[in-house]
């Protein structure tokens, strides 16, 4: 799998590479286009009629002053240095040469291309600045005048080029640290979703543990006693009743295993308590309403029994979506319950700010969504006009008898 995921990692970075060339090709061919339109023009501004003129040797330097930019990605430094050396002996045999393409795109690229651990030091400064000297005294020896024109037209295009670099640098260094805070935050929120659907599945297994050990230990009790009072086809009945001792006391020794390193630690005197369940939900509104939260309470249709995850399920989810009102809410807190003909339907509202921060990515919600995703139903959260709205759909499931 390692080496495919290699071969996979090459093949991408043979695609990226081919653009790349054909991109450093284009700018090398387009600077040694203009750099013979110019000299073939006599320059920018010719100073006298037919002053330009075409040879090998012109066309030889051309090239050299040019063709390098496509190596500019590994030697941007010495493909700066090898165009600018070329402009100036181009310059210094005479050809009208008062703008210098090649040297002024490998300006831009020097710029462009530096990185935050490749500072510009003194001595790029010095290369930079000493090739464009150069270059004024080479023309200034081959005209016998001041290189004013090439003084204006160079040394500006050159200014431009390295301002517009490093502003090219700037956007591209602040773009990656945009991409890493980007990544950063969505690793850091996979984390805690992670963590929080950890808590709320231990929490599960807790719930799951207490109801199950209960339950089995019913079966187990219950079983034993009728073993030892039927009298009808004993020899049948002992064998069947046996093995449903047996089945639930191994069923509990189990869970007990398995289950049991997820819990903080059991009651001291061994008895276990069925985890809540909507039989307790006025005993939860009436610790909110001490606690300050007016809480009201509508139902819809004739209750039924739900099965124990789905009860312990619907009793979590009010349980939390009423701390949270009590948390962030602004106001009372209403539940409406309504049974349907295969789930329960659950809707707490609540007042919110109205500039208050959305709490989709809270842990509670997370834990949720978590709980009644795990029993096949839905939760939806929705804040809007002021109001905090929890909707959630669970199945009846199976009632043990």
């Amino acid at each position: 799998m390692l080496a495919a995921r290699q071969r996979r990692r090459g093949v991408r970075a043979d695609h990226q590479a081919v653009p790349r060339a054909l991109r450093d090709a284009a700018i090398a061919a387009a600077a040694l286009a203009g750099t013979l339109a110019l000299l073939r023009h006599g320059g920018v501004a010719p100073s006298r009629p037919g002053s330009g003129r075409l040879d090998l040797i012109s066309v030889v330097l051309a090239a050299s002053s040019t063709v390098p930019l496509i190596a500019w990605r590994r030697y941007p430094l010495g493909v700066f240095a090898v165009t600018a050396a070329a402009s100036v002996l181009l310059a210094g045999l005479g050809y009208p040469v008062d703008l210098i393409l090649g040297p002024t795109a490998a300006v831009y690229l020097l710029a462009a291309s530096r990185e935050r651990q490749t500072p510009w030091t003194g001595r790029t400064t010095a290369t930079v600045v000493g090739l464009f000297v150069a270059y004024l005294a080479a023309t200034a020896a081959a005209q016998g005048t001041l290189p004013e024109i090439q003084l204006l037209h160079t040394g500006m295009a050159w200014a431009v080029a390295w301002f517009a670099g490093e502003r090219t640098r700037l956007r591209r260094e602040q773009m990656n640290e945009l991409r890493e805070r980007a990544v950063h935050a969505e690793r850091e929120a996979e984390r805690e979703r992670l963590l929080a659907v950890a808590e709320e599945r231990a929490r599960i297994a807790r719930d799951l543990h207490d109801s199950a050990g209960h339950a089995i230990s019913v079966i187990a009790v219950r079983a034993g006693a009728a073993r030892l009072r039927h009298h009808q086809d004993p020899d049948r009945s002992l064998l069947a009743l046996q093995a449903v001792e047996e089945l639930a006391r191994h069923t509990v020794e189990e869970i007990d295993q398995i289950v049991g390193t997820l819990r903080d630690g059991g009651p001291a005197d061994g008895v276990i308590d069925p985890p809540p369940g909507l039989a307790s939900l006025h005993t939860l509104i009436a610790h909110h309403a001490a606690a300050g939260l007016d809480v009201t309470l509508d139902t819809a249709g004739a209750p039924r029994l739900l099965g124990s995850a789905a009860d312990q399920a619907a009793y979590r989810i009010l349980q939390q979506a009423l701390s949270n009102a009590a948390r962030h809410g602004t106001g009372g807190a209403r539940i409406e319950l309504a049974y349907a003909d295969a789930a329960v339907a659950l809707t707490i509202t609540n007042p919110v700010p109205p500039d208050g921060a959305p709490r989709s990515g809270g842990h509670g919600l997370i834990g949720m969504r978590e709980r009644v995703t795990l029993l096949g139903g839905t939760l939806d959260t929705e804040r809007a006009n002021g109001t905090f709205r929890v909707d959630a759909r669970i199945p009846y499931g199976v009632n043990r008898a």
